[in-house]
């Protein structure tokens, strides 16, 4: 009897230990069984809660990113390439239209990582991040308090294919114009305007031709 339980228990381990790996080989680096790719790990796991949130008088101090990148097409009159820019926004969880990443700025971060890793669990990209685009203070639709906005530009380096929102928002590239239309932040249009006023003066560093799309 001890031998056929055993039997039975051994046989029902294997059946979950060869579903989990069916569900997670996605995130395992090829060729080396056993071994989390860091990167893929992080990206399937978000902070909740806000027991660690940073609050400024009363203000609860939230940071996000406008992730960026260029396409480059071809121009129809003359056949030679062009640079479009184009910023990635994702869907609200609360309302309607698309915004930025951006998240609660939490005490055991600095706030450039913050943005990094607000960006990362809502849009899923990765990339460098340039300087502070500016502060602002609005009140919250949802709750009705004050918040204070900090806003950071990140030129895309990487697209994950897996993140941790991934199944509760759609990510989407758009012009610089159509993002204007779609977000219904105020403080965060005012944010792109200074982005894209930063690209055209050439005040943004940064590698970009690794950032141009295919």
């Amino acid at each position: 009897m001890k031998i056929f339980f055993r039997f039975w228990g051994n046989s029902i381990l294997a059946i979950l230990i060869s579903k989990l790996s069916f569900i997670f080989s996605p995130f395992f680096l090829p060729n080396t069984p056993g071994i989390l790719k860091t990167q893929k790990m992080v990206s399937i796991v978000a902070r909740t809660g806000r027991q660690f949130q940073r609050y400024n008088q009363g203000c609860r101090q939230v940071v996000g990113c406008i992730p960026y990148r260029y396409k480059t097409d071809k121009d129809s009159s003359c056949g030679a390439p062009i640079e479009e820019l184009e910023v990635l926004v994702v869907s609200s969880q609360k309302g309607k239209g698309m915004l930025f990443p951006k998240g609660g700025w939490e005490i055991d971060e600095s706030i450039e990582e913050a943005a990094i890793r607000e960006t990362l669990e809502e849009a899923g990209v990765l990339g460098n991040v340039g300087c502070k685009l500016g502060k602002w203070s609005f009140k919250s639709k949802s709750r009705g308090a004050f918040h204070e906005g900090y806003m950071f530009p990140l030129l895309v380096k990487e697209q994950l294919d897996f993140w941790p929102e991934k199944n509760v928002r759609q990510r989407r590239w758009m012009t610089a114009a159509e993002a204007r239309e779609a977000c219904p932040h105020w403080w965060m249009k005012e944010a792109l305007d200074i982005l894209i006023q930063r690209l055209e003066n050439g005040q943004e560093n940064g590698d970009e031709d690794e950032a141009q799309s295919q």
